[in-house]
C-alpha cells in the first residue's frame, strides 16, 4: 500500500514538474511572437496610415489592396500559405533567407506582423482622417510645415483616438497566436496539446491554458486603461 502511495505521489510530481515546464515554454513563445509582430506591425502600420490618407490613388491604392487582402482573409491561410509556400520558392533554399524561415517562427511572425499591420493601418487610418480640421488650420497658421504638423498635431492627436480600438487589436493578436502550434510551435495551445497528449489529461491542459490567457488579456485590458488615462489626462477637469 504504502508502495503504491509513493509511486502515485512520484508519478503526480513529475506530471506537476513537466506541466509547468512545458506551459512556461508556451508562454515564453507566446509573449515572444505576439510582443515582436505588434512592434514591428505598429513601426510599419504608422506609414502605412499616413500614405493611406493621401488624396491620390497612386499612393493611397496600393496600402489599400495591401489592407483589404489581409483583412479580407483568415490568419490560419495567410499562415498557411507564409509557412509553406516560401519553400516553393524557386532558389530560396539555396540563399540565407532558408536558413531563417526554415525554422517555423520566423514565419509565423511574419504572417502576424502583416496581419496585425493591415488592421492597424486602418485603425490609424481613421483615427487620422478624424483630426478637427480646426486643429491642422492652426498649426498651418503656427507655421508649421507638414511634418512638423504630423509630429505634433496630427499623430499625437490620432494616437489618443486610436488607442482603445488598438487595444482590441492586441488582445486579438493574443488569442489569435493560439494557431501558431499549426506550424509546430510550442505556443500555450502547443503547450496544452502535448500536455494532453503526454498524460491524456484534456480538461487540466486546455483549462490551465485558458486561465493563463484570461490572465493575460486583463493585464492588457489593465495597461490599456492606465494608457488611455494618461493620454486623455487634458480632458479630465482641473483638480482631479
Amino acid at each position: 500500500m504504502l508502495e503504491t502511495i509513493t509511486s502515485w505521489l512520484d508519478q503526480n510530481e513529475i506530471f506537476t514538474t513537466m506541466t509547468m515546464l512545458e506551459y512556461w515554454q508556451g508562454l515564453v513563445n507566446t509573449v515572444q511572437l505576439v510582443f515582436l509582430s505588434l512592434v514591428i506591425g505598429l513601426v510599419v502600420a504608422i506609414p502605412l496610415a499616413i500614405l493611406r490618407t493621401n488624396r491620390h490613388w497612386w499612393i493611397s491604392g496600393p496600402v489599400w489592396c495591401y489592407t483589404y487582402l489581409f483583412r479580407g482573409t483568415p490568419l490560419l491561410i495567410q499562415l498557411y500559405i507564409i509557412y509553406y509556400g516560401l519553400a516553393q520558392i524557386p532558389g530560396i533554399q539555396e540563399t540565407f533567407w532558408w536558413a531563417i524561415f526554415r525554422e517555423p517562427f520566423y514565419p509565423a511572425l511574419l504572417a502576424f506582423t502583416l496581419n496585425t499591420a493591415a488592421y492597424t493601418t486602418e485603425i490609424f487610418r481613421g483615427a487620422i482622417a478624424a483630426t478637427p480640421q480646426g486643429e491642422i488650420e492652426a498649426a498651418k497658421a503656427y507655421g508649421m510645415s507638414w511634418f512638423l504638423r504630423l509630429r505634433r498635431i496630427v499623430l499625437p492627436s490620432a494616437a489618443r483616438r486610436a488607442v482603445q480600438a488598438y487595444s482590441n487589436e492586441v488582445i486579438f493578436m493574443l488569442h489569435a497566436s493560439a494557431i501558431a502550434s499549426v506550424v509546430t510551435i510550442v505556443d500555450l495551445t502547443g503547450a496544452a496539446r502535448n500536455i494532453y497528449s503526454r498524460f491524456y489529461a484534456p480538461f487540466e491542459a486546455f483549462i490551465a491554458v485558458a486561465l493563463i490567457y484570461m490572465a493575460l488579456t486583463f493585464l492588457l485590458v489593465f495597461a490599456f486603461r492606465k494608457l488611455e488615462n494618461h493620454l486623455l489626462r487634458h480632458q479630465r477637469p482641473a483638480g482631479n
